[in-house]
């Protein structure tokens, strides 16, 4: 599955290529409740087509109803502001959840030049920060060396997208299977590592990137920024210890192993007694990896460790009551 971004931006791209009226709106401000977050985006075609979304469905429906299907809708035109949830009772019309407003800036037919190039280089992995003026709908293209949070003044919308998600696996297996489904579902582009023939043999997915390297020097390769995750399933010592000590270092926002907390604790004390390690350097380290759901099989394990990894990307603070290793029964 595409990176929800470039899934939006493909499909309107493809749309003006082909001659088509479309348009391009952006969550730029919400107040209350919001079922979508600032800079969400959706592409509308002019025979009411979509892809991506800024709402929970009903305001998707009305823009439809207003700017789509009908001889007149997506005229060239500045880019315009569209507000739902003023009141009570639009809110509740519109269904959005109590006392939300949400806040969208449309832009009419954006033009193909710019749209094609900033495709292309989210496409290529590049960090892209993006403004529009609203005076005439003019588009900025510029290299962003850090993600930046969406600022709309009224007159200038400037926000970054891209690169995608990635996610970086030590081992073949049935949980890396399961893991890598749930990471491309959530938009991350997936790497298996796997040195190993017989592991490595059968282990097919569609979409997925595996490479033979030894783990650190693929973990090296793979250069983790800060919207990278890596996560050792291998159980073992040899690979995921390679594959740590290489990314613990590292920007990547997750880094982890799976394996039991007396593994888990022998690993610490092993990167600390040979590699000069502290208990500081490792406090990113996360280990046993996952939230206690309970979880028996590879399928349900893949469950846990996705929803934390998504729990840390969303900047959200797990109880530690949430962890494997608090939770698990001694």
């Amino acid at each position: 599955m595409d990176d929800i971004e470039l899934h939006v931006l493909r499909h309107l791209c493809q749309w003006r290529q082909a001659g088509q009226r479309a348009m391009l709106l952006t969550v730029v401000r919400t107040w209350g409740s919001s079922p979508r977050p600032v800079g969400a985006m959706m592409a509308l075609r002019e025979d009411g087509r979509s892809a991506g979304s800024v709402s929970g469905g009903c305001v998707e429906d009305d823009l439809i109803l207003r700017h789509a299907r009908r001889p007149a809708g997506m005229p060239a035109q500045p880019p315009q502001l569209i507000r739902y949830g003023v009141s009570a009772d639009e809110a509740h019309r519109f269904g959005l959840p109590c006392g939300g407003t949400l806040e969208l800036l449309a832009e009419f037919n954006p033009a193909l030049e710019p749209l094609a190039e900033l495709l292309q280089r989210l496409q290529a992995g590049e960090l892209v920060r993006r403004t529009v003026r609203r005076q005439d709908g003019a588009m900025r293209l510029d290299r962003a060396h850090a993600p930046g949070t969406l600022r709309f003044d009224d007159d200038t919308l400037e926000y970054t997208l891209g690169p995608a998600y990635r996610m970086l696996l030590i081992g073949a297996g049935a949980l890396a299977e399961y893991l890598a489904t749930m990471a491309r579902f959530n938009g991350f582009s997936v790497t298996v590592c796997d040195p190993r023939a017989e592991h490595r043999d059968g282990w097919r997915m569609p979409g997925v990137r595996m490479v033979t390297d030894m783990p650190d020097d693929a973990v090296a390769a793979f250069a983790p920024d800060l919207r990278s995750c890596i996560v050792a399933l291998t159980h073992d010592p040899k690979l995921d210890d390679m594959a740590l000590l290489e990314a613990v270092d590292s920007p990547a926002f997750y880094v982890g192993a799976i394996g039991s907390r007396r593994n888990s604790a022998a690993r610490r004390a092993r990167m600390k007694t040979y590699f000069g390690h502290t208990d500081a350097s490792l406090a990113r380290l996360r280990g046993p990896v996952g939230i206690h759901i309970g979880s028996k099989t590879p399928a349900e394990i893949a469950v846990s460790i996705m929803a934390e990894i998504l729990a840390v990307k969303n900047g959200v603070d797990l109880p530690a009551a949430l962890s494997i290793a608090a939770s698990k029964p001694r």
